[in-house]
């Protein structure tokens, strides 16, 4: 079955955590699903990612090539992000041993790209002209790490997910709140339902 590609599936704040978001359930061995084992889901979360994502990419479309070469470059950059932010996030530090995969695998996406970006007047090129979604997610890792981006990364105590912190006081705790605060807080009023239950029973 397709996957539907909306606005809470991009809650990662930034295209490289929505993408290691794609892993479902990270941690939970006997749950955990990938949404790219069907890799024309990549294709179609690209396309997504144009509607979801259009400052970071300037209003360009991202284009993913469907082979086999193009999707192990998505996965390699996926995994290895996803291993360096998140015990980032545990650790308040950037692990050196887990820098070089990331940097080995944004070049991978990077290689053979003959693109322009960081212009004053065009930061993410031509928004008229197509963008490999490989590229796109290259420059996304990278960008995340060149200041202190990946300070404000965070991990959602209800999927797991990765995201980016940009609220204010920096006390944002879900990924998206409509979704997975919400599941929260239906949870936490059934245990408390039932424990009334009991109590009076």
């Amino acid at each position: 079955m397709a996957v539907l590609w909306n606005k809470h599936r991009f809650s990662g704040g930034v295209l490289v955590l929505d993408t290691t978001n794609t892993l479902v359930l990270r941690g939970h061995a006997d749950r955990s699903f990938d949404r790219f084992e069907d890799r024309a889901e990549i294709s179609r979360f690209a396309e997504a990612a144009r509607t979801f994502r259009p400052a970071e990419l300037g209003g360009r479309a991202p284009v993913f090539e469907n082979s086999e070469a193009a999707a192990g470059r998505v996965i390699a950059l996926r995994e290895a992000a996803d291993r360096l932010f998140r015990q980032a996030v545990l650790s308040g530090q950037l692990d050196t041993a887990l820098l070089p995969a990331v940097l080995r695998a944004a070049a991978s996406c990077l290689d053979g790209a003959s693109e322009m970006v960081g212009g004053a007047e065009r930061p993410y090129g031509d928004p008229a002209t197509p963008l490999r979604f490989e590229t796109a997610l290259g420059v996304s890792a990278l960008s995340l790490l060149s200041g202190n981006e990946w300070r404000k990364i965070r991990i959602c105590p209800n999927c797991n997910w990765l995201f980016v912190d940009r609220s204010r006081n920096a006390s944002r705790l879900w990924c998206d709140m409509a979704v997975c605060g919400n599941r929260h807080k239906a949870r936490r009023h059934y245990e408390r339902s039932k424990a009334t239950e009991v109590s009076h029973g």
